[in-house]
């Protein structure tokens, strides 16, 4: 299922939708956004109410005459799987028609999880959540996958993602083999979009019509929404921010992408070989204080450091938030979006890194005094992912 498709839904698809984005509604409010006739109105919303698909959900405030019937859509009319396929640390997650989580689950990603171990691993969740919550298979509408790109989300392929702990997973037709084992329905996006889907869903209500989201982990992934749609390019463009260049002829990271690119700068490999160069110049602090060899360090390592207020942790971390920012500035300058959400390992190592990258940001930000984004750390944080990825199946439902 290509979720980019040209498929004009049905005035009842329309319909389910505005209701589910707005919440409890009534007909007159309804009827005030849509060109439809009451009689039209009346027959859709008695249809949608015999199906399961909405219930009524009490009463709206009187105007004068008798209170309002509120709709609502039903919460249990079925149920939707999303999925985070992710370099360090992947989700699922079991989500009602409202979005309410019911379950979630996270695992570490290591060098074990090649795609065959990951399905296992899927397969069996998948079936405890269906015995956990009294399910049958055919109760779900759909599995939402949020991977990390590039990815052919046409023909549901993850095509060659970099920095993976295990082999295994170039050119993996992620929803056939999700389909195969689990009859279940799938559809696939990247990562960042579906956070980003997911960070916009649990602000709902708020007037926000241009966002950016930015994941700053073993890599920089990135999505925009304009007009309170994804924004695609011609190519899967989640990974498009990390190869931004910041520093004519720079650093490559691991041989590969941009010369002088942002994830050379800010990334979890950029930080892990930043501090083995330090250690190599003759500064043990990190060494001594953690018991680590110098081949050793780590992620973990330097996060530890950093909270601790090691010196040489902090100066690598703070460079690393400088550097972001500018990239963040460069990214923000091109469509000036509203609202900016910044996620990922290397946000939430420590509040001075995300204060420091949006103090950096918003000086190099173009006509700053009248423009004034909103930075943030998200509500769904981690869950983010998973909750996009389930709103995409919603989304794609055909009524």
């Amino acid at each position: 299922m290509d979720n980019r498709s040209k498929h004009i839904p049905s005035p009842k698809k329309l319909l389910y939708d505005r209701i589910a984005q707005q919440g409890p509604v009534s007909k007159l409010d309804l009827l005030n956004i849509f060109s439809l006739t009451k009689s039209t109105m009346n027959r859709l919303l008695e249809e949608m109410t015999k199906e399961g698909l909405v219930i009524e959900s009490g009463f709206g405030e009187s105007s004068g005459g008798r209170r309002p019937i509120l709709y609502q859509i039903n919460p249990s009319y079925g149920y939707i799987l999303g999925l985070e396929v992710s370099r360090v640390y992947s989700s699922l997650g079991l989500f009602d028609m409202q979005m309410n989580p019911k379950s979630i689950v996270h695992w570490r990603m290591d060098q074990t999880f090649t795609p065959e171990k990951f399905l296992d691993y899927v397969v069996h969740q998948v079936r405890v959540f269906l015995r956990d919550h009294q399910l049958e298979a055919r109760q779900i509408i759909g599995m939402g996958i949020g991977a990390v790109g590039p990815l052919d989300r046409k023909k549901g392929l993850i095509l060659q993602p970099l920095h993976f702990p295990a082999t295994g997973w170039n050119n993996l037709p992620i929803c056939q083999l999700i389909e195969e084992r689990t009859g279940i329905r799938s559809v696939l996006d990247n990562g960042a979009n579906t956070a980003l889907l997911g960070e916009r869903w649990a602000i709902n209500g708020a007037s926000i019509q241009h966002m950016l989201y930015v994941h700053v982990g073993a890599g920089l992934r990135f999505a925009m929404m304009s007009h309170e749609g994804i924004v695609y390019g011609t190519m899967d463009m989640e990974d498009a921010m990390g190869q931004m260049i910041i520093q004519t002829d720079g650093p490559r990271l691991n041989n590969e992408g941009n010369y002088g690119a942002l994830e050379a700068f800010v990334s979890v490999k950029a930080l892990e070989q930043r501090a083995r160069t330090v250690v190599s110049l003759g500064s043990d602090q990190i060494l001594n204080r953690y018991k680590v060899k110098a081949e050793k360090i780590n992620y973990d390592v330097l996060v530890q450091a950093f909270r601790d207020g090691d010196p040489d942790a902090t100066e690598i971390f703070i460079q690393a938030a400088g550097h972001l920012g500018i990239g963040l500035a460069n990214a923000i300058n091109l469509f000036h979006p509203e609202t900016i959400i910044l996620g990922g390992a290397l946000i939430h190592s420590h509040e001075s890194f995300f204060r420091t990258a949006v103090d950096v940001a918003k000086k190099n930000i173009y006509r700053y005094s009248e423009y004034l984004p909103h930075f943030s750390l998200g509500t769904l944080k981690e869950e983010a992912v998973v909750t996009g990825a389930a709103i995409i199946v919603r989304n794609h439902m055909v009524l």
